[in-house]
Protein backbone atom coordinates (compact mmCIF):
# COMPACT_ATOMS: atom_id res chain seq x y z
CA UNK A 1 0.00 0.00 0.00
CA UNK A 2 1.94 3.06 -1.12
CA UNK A 3 2.39 5.91 1.52
CA UNK A 4 -0.82 3.44 3.56
CA UNK A 5 0.33 4.74 6.60
CA UNK A 6 0.79 8.54 6.05
CA UNK A 7 -2.94 8.69 4.00
CA UNK A 8 -5.84 10.65 6.01
CA UNK A 9 -8.43 8.16 3.82
CA UNK A 10 -7.69 5.05 1.60
CA UNK A 11 -9.63 3.96 -1.89
CA UNK A 12 -9.60 0.43 -1.25
CA UNK A 13 -10.19 -1.91 -4.45
CA UNK A 14 -12.65 -4.96 -3.72
CA UNK A 15 -14.83 -7.50 -4.90
CA UNK A 16 -18.72 -5.81 -5.59
CA UNK A 17 -19.97 -8.94 -3.64
CA UNK A 18 -18.66 -11.65 -2.10
CA UNK A 19 -20.21 -14.11 -5.27
CA UNK A 20 -18.61 -11.67 -8.01
CA UNK A 21 -15.28 -12.86 -9.71
CA UNK A 22 -12.17 -11.42 -8.44
CA UNK A 23 -12.14 -9.09 -11.77
CA UNK A 24 -15.84 -7.61 -10.99
CA UNK A 25 -14.09 -5.08 -8.66
CA UNK A 26 -14.79 -1.60 -7.41
CA UNK A 27 -13.58 1.16 -5.57
CA UNK A 28 -14.59 2.01 -1.87
CA UNK A 29 -13.77 5.26 0.22
CA UNK A 30 -12.59 4.41 3.63
CA UNK A 31 -12.03 7.42 6.06
CA UNK A 32 -9.79 7.57 8.52
CA UNK A 33 -10.89 6.58 11.63
CA UNK A 34 -13.05 4.06 10.30
CA UNK A 35 -9.93 1.81 9.54
CA UNK A 36 -7.31 0.03 10.88
CA UNK A 37 -3.83 -0.75 9.60
CA UNK A 38 -1.45 -3.15 11.07
CA UNK A 39 2.00 -3.25 8.93
CA UNK A 40 3.27 -6.73 7.97
CA UNK A 41 6.74 -5.58 6.37
CA UNK A 42 9.12 -2.53 5.64
CA UNK A 43 10.07 -1.08 2.71
CA UNK A 44 13.60 -0.04 2.58
CA UNK A 45 15.07 -0.07 -1.12
CA UNK A 46 18.00 0.39 -3.32
CA UNK A 47 16.23 3.42 -4.42
CA UNK A 48 12.46 3.87 -5.99
CA UNK A 49 11.80 7.19 -3.96
CA UNK A 50 8.85 7.52 -6.10
CA UNK A 51 6.99 4.57 -4.07
CA UNK A 52 6.72 3.76 -0.33
CA UNK A 53 5.16 0.39 0.01
CA UNK A 54 5.37 -1.56 3.11
CA UNK A 55 2.87 -4.24 3.51
CA UNK A 56 -0.47 -3.92 5.67
CA UNK A 57 -3.55 -5.58 6.74
CA UNK A 58 -6.58 -3.59 6.32
CA UNK A 59 -9.44 -3.72 8.45
CA UNK A 60 -12.43 -0.99 8.11
CA UNK A 61 -16.55 -0.08 7.03
CA UNK A 62 -18.11 2.40 6.25
CA UNK A 63 -22.01 3.55 4.53
CA UNK A 64 -22.99 2.03 1.33
CA UNK A 65 -22.21 5.85 0.12
CA UNK A 66 -18.33 5.39 0.09
CA UNK A 67 -18.31 2.94 -3.00
CA UNK A 68 -17.47 4.76 -5.92
CA UNK A 69 -20.29 4.77 -8.67
CA UNK A 70 -18.77 2.59 -11.70
CA UNK A 71 -16.18 0.02 -12.11
CA UNK A 72 -12.83 -0.11 -10.83
CA UNK A 73 -11.95 -0.52 -14.36
CA UNK A 74 -13.40 2.24 -15.59
CA UNK A 75 -11.99 4.69 -12.89
CA UNK A 76 -8.66 2.84 -13.34
CA UNK A 77 -8.51 3.56 -17.40
CA UNK A 78 -10.18 7.61 -16.88
CA UNK A 79 -8.04 8.33 -13.82
CA UNK A 80 -5.40 6.14 -11.83
CA UNK A 81 -3.43 4.84 -15.16
CA UNK A 82 -3.80 8.21 -17.51
CA UNK A 83 -2.17 10.09 -14.24
CA UNK A 84 -0.17 8.07 -12.72
CA UNK A 85 1.75 6.95 -16.50
CA UNK A 86 1.76 10.93 -17.94
CA UNK A 87 3.23 12.22 -13.92
CA UNK A 88 5.84 9.15 -13.87
CA UNK A 89 7.03 10.25 -17.08
CA UNK A 90 7.31 13.62 -16.44
CA UNK A 91 9.29 12.94 -13.40
CA UNK A 92 11.45 10.43 -15.10
CA UNK A 93 11.85 13.44 -17.82
CA UNK A 94 12.85 15.33 -14.70
CA UNK A 95 15.42 13.06 -13.95
CA UNK A 96 17.25 12.56 -17.00
CA UNK A 97 17.12 16.13 -18.09
CA UNK A 98 19.10 16.93 -14.60
CA UNK A 99 21.53 14.38 -15.26
CA UNK A 100 21.79 15.56 -18.86
CA UNK A 101 22.33 19.40 -17.57
CA UNK A 102 25.26 17.81 -15.29
CA UNK A 103 27.11 15.75 -18.19
CA UNK A 104 26.63 19.35 -20.27
CA UNK A 105 28.30 21.03 -17.14
CA UNK A 106 31.22 18.58 -17.10
CA UNK A 107 31.36 18.91 -21.16
CA UNK A 108 32.08 22.84 -21.22
CA UNK A 109 34.30 22.47 -18.55
CA UNK A 110 36.16 20.32 -20.31
CA UNK A 111 36.37 22.30 -23.59
CA UNK A 112 37.19 25.55 -21.45
CA UNK A 113 40.79 23.69 -21.23
CA UNK A 114 41.67 22.79 -24.35
CA UNK A 115 40.79 26.11 -26.18
CA UNK A 116 39.57 25.58 -29.93
CA UNK A 117 39.04 21.94 -29.57
CA UNK A 118 36.14 19.84 -29.29
CA UNK A 119 35.96 17.40 -26.73
CA UNK A 120 35.78 13.31 -27.33
CA UNK A 121 32.54 13.82 -25.13
CA UNK A 122 30.79 16.21 -26.89
CA UNK A 123 29.60 14.03 -29.91
CA UNK A 124 28.11 11.60 -27.23
CA UNK A 125 26.64 14.53 -25.52
CA UNK A 126 24.82 15.59 -29.19
CA UNK A 127 23.29 11.59 -28.88
CA UNK A 128 21.98 12.19 -25.85
CA UNK A 129 20.41 15.63 -26.47
CA UNK A 130 18.51 13.91 -29.39
CA UNK A 131 17.21 11.04 -26.75
CA UNK A 132 16.12 13.53 -24.32
CA UNK A 133 14.35 15.85 -26.96
CA UNK A 134 12.24 12.46 -27.63
CA UNK A 135 11.21 11.36 -24.46
CA UNK A 136 10.32 15.33 -23.97
CA UNK A 137 8.56 15.63 -26.95
CA UNK A 138 6.59 11.99 -26.25
CA UNK A 139 5.62 13.06 -22.35
CA UNK A 140 4.62 17.08 -24.01
CA UNK A 141 2.44 15.89 -26.70
CA UNK A 142 0.19 13.12 -24.18
CA UNK A 143 0.53 15.89 -21.89
CA UNK A 144 -1.20 17.81 -23.81
CA UNK A 145 -3.96 15.68 -25.53
CA UNK A 146 -4.80 14.53 -22.24
CA UNK A 147 -5.68 17.85 -21.50
CA UNK A 148 -7.89 18.21 -24.47
CA UNK A 149 -9.65 14.79 -24.22
CA UNK A 150 -11.14 16.07 -20.79
CA UNK A 151 -12.36 19.42 -22.82
CA UNK A 152 -14.33 17.26 -24.99
CA UNK A 153 -18.24 16.67 -24.71
CA UNK A 154 -17.31 12.83 -24.48
CA UNK A 155 -13.60 13.02 -23.52
CA UNK A 156 -14.11 10.45 -20.22
CA UNK A 157 -15.32 7.66 -23.00
CA UNK A 158 -12.70 8.43 -25.37
CA UNK A 159 -10.20 7.43 -22.08
CA UNK A 160 -11.95 3.79 -21.93
CA UNK A 161 -11.29 3.55 -25.69
CA UNK A 162 -8.19 0.83 -26.54
CA UNK A 163 -6.34 3.58 -28.61
CA UNK A 164 -6.15 5.57 -25.65
CA UNK A 165 -4.61 2.80 -22.86
CA UNK A 166 -2.55 1.82 -26.13
CA UNK A 167 -0.79 5.59 -25.74
CA UNK A 168 -0.97 5.40 -21.86
CA UNK A 169 0.92 2.03 -22.17
CA UNK A 170 3.63 3.62 -24.66
CA UNK A 171 4.02 6.24 -23.14
CA UNK A 172 5.16 4.43 -19.94
CA UNK A 173 7.29 2.10 -21.02
CA UNK A 174 9.14 4.51 -23.68
CA UNK A 175 9.85 7.06 -20.56
CA UNK A 176 11.21 3.90 -18.49
CA UNK A 177 13.26 2.66 -21.10
CA UNK A 178 14.54 6.29 -22.34
CA UNK A 179 15.49 7.62 -19.02
CA UNK A 180 18.01 5.31 -17.37
CA UNK A 181 19.63 5.17 -20.88
CA UNK A 182 19.64 9.38 -21.25
CA UNK A 183 20.85 8.82 -17.24
CA UNK A 184 23.71 6.03 -18.57
CA UNK A 185 24.98 7.51 -21.18
CA UNK A 186 25.35 11.18 -18.70
CA UNK A 187 27.11 8.66 -16.32
CA UNK A 188 29.41 7.41 -19.26
CA UNK A 189 30.16 11.30 -20.31
CA UNK A 190 30.92 12.33 -16.65
CA UNK A 191 33.04 9.22 -15.87
CA UNK A 192 33.83 8.16 -12.46
CA UNK A 193 32.94 11.63 -11.08
CA UNK A 194 29.34 10.52 -11.40
CA UNK A 195 29.79 7.86 -8.81
CA UNK A 196 30.35 10.54 -6.17
CA UNK A 197 27.79 11.25 -3.77
CA UNK A 198 27.87 14.83 -4.31
CA UNK A 199 29.26 17.21 -6.43
CA UNK A 200 27.74 18.88 -9.64
CA UNK A 201 28.67 16.16 -11.59
CA UNK A 202 26.92 13.18 -9.70
CA UNK A 203 24.56 11.41 -11.21
CA UNK A 204 24.63 8.49 -8.55
CA UNK A 205 21.25 9.57 -7.40
CA UNK A 206 19.74 9.99 -10.47
CA UNK A 207 20.63 6.53 -12.17
CA UNK A 208 19.28 4.47 -8.94
CA UNK A 209 15.82 6.76 -9.28
CA UNK A 210 15.81 6.14 -13.17
CA UNK A 211 16.23 1.97 -13.04
CA UNK A 212 13.58 1.66 -10.84
CA UNK A 213 10.76 3.55 -13.80
CA UNK A 214 10.87 0.08 -15.65
CA UNK A 215 9.77 -1.60 -12.39
CA UNK A 216 6.72 0.23 -11.67
CA UNK A 217 4.66 -1.30 -13.05
CA UNK A 218 6.39 -3.92 -14.57
CA UNK A 219 7.26 -3.36 -18.47
CA UNK A 220 6.78 -6.64 -19.30
CA UNK A 221 3.49 -6.84 -17.90
CA UNK A 222 2.73 -3.51 -20.45
CA UNK A 223 4.16 -5.11 -23.50
CA UNK A 224 1.68 -8.45 -23.07
CA UNK A 225 -1.16 -5.81 -22.47
CA UNK A 226 -0.08 -3.91 -25.18
CA UNK A 227 0.12 -7.43 -27.29
CA UNK A 228 -3.30 -8.52 -26.53
CA UNK A 229 -4.52 -5.05 -27.02
CA UNK A 230 -2.98 -5.25 -30.71
CA UNK A 231 -4.95 -8.13 -31.89
CA UNK A 232 -7.92 -6.37 -31.97
CA UNK A 233 -7.49 -3.03 -32.23
CA UNK A 234 -8.19 -1.21 -35.50
CA UNK A 235 -6.28 2.36 -35.92
CA UNK A 236 -8.82 4.38 -37.89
Amino acid sequence: MSYGGEADDLLVTSRRDGDAPQSDQILVLIRKGDYKLTQTTTWNTLGMRGTCSPGFKMSGSGSIDQIVPGSFADASAQTMVTYSHILWSAVWLGIAADAFSRASTYVRAEARKTPGTLPQSAHRLAEVAVLLQTLRNHVTTEATEFDAVMQRPHGMEELLTIGWALRMNNLKVAASELAPRIVHDALQIVGIGGYKNDGKFSVGRNYRDALSAALMINNDRIYAKTASMLLVFKDE
